[in-house]
């Protein structure tokens, strides 16, 4: 049995594809879930992409990922610099946890500079686009000993 990976999405990335795509690109959250599962696969994992506007949901998922997940992609979208209760959440998650940002935060507003995924984070992928999800799996399978 191949080890899943959840790859939680927050707030409007649902909209990947349509908003801001000077800023996003044009690839949809489906279209990053294709490529993410190509690269599961051949390193012997598997996934569950799941996407909220909702802060408490988002946590929920964190929990669930407690039961039956072996690590997490996180791209928490504005809740990575507003919530400490993403951060709880993923602090009591054992597993390795990757932050993934599609743009380049560094060099955007200077509030997108702060991060309390980050604290808890052993990786973060920013300004590679929709790539950095799949070069986040690639690190994933990685760091759990994958293929």
């Amino acid at each position: 049995m191949s080890k899943l990976i959840y790859i939680l999405n927050g707030p409007n990335l649902n909209l990947l594809g349509k908003r801001q795509p000077d800023i996003y690109g044009h690839e949809t959250l489906e279209d990053v879930g294709v490529h993410c599962q190509k690269v599961a696969t051949s390193a012997g994992l598997s996934q569950k992409m799941l996407q909220s506007n909702h802060e408490g949901q988002i946590i929920d998922w964190i929990h669930d990922a407690r039961e039956d997940a072996a690590g997490i992609i996180i791209n928490p979208g504005a809740l990575t610099h507003t919530s400490i209760a993403i951060l709880d959440a993923l602090n009591a998650f054992d597993g390795p946890v990757i932050e993934v940002h599609i743009s380049q935060v560094h060099k955007r507003e200077a509030f997108r500079h702060k991060s309390f995924v980050s604290l808890r984070a052993d990786a973060v992928m920013a300004g590679f686009g929709t790539h950095g999800y799949a070069l986040a799996m690639q690190h994933m399978a990685h760091l759990l000993g994958g293929k």
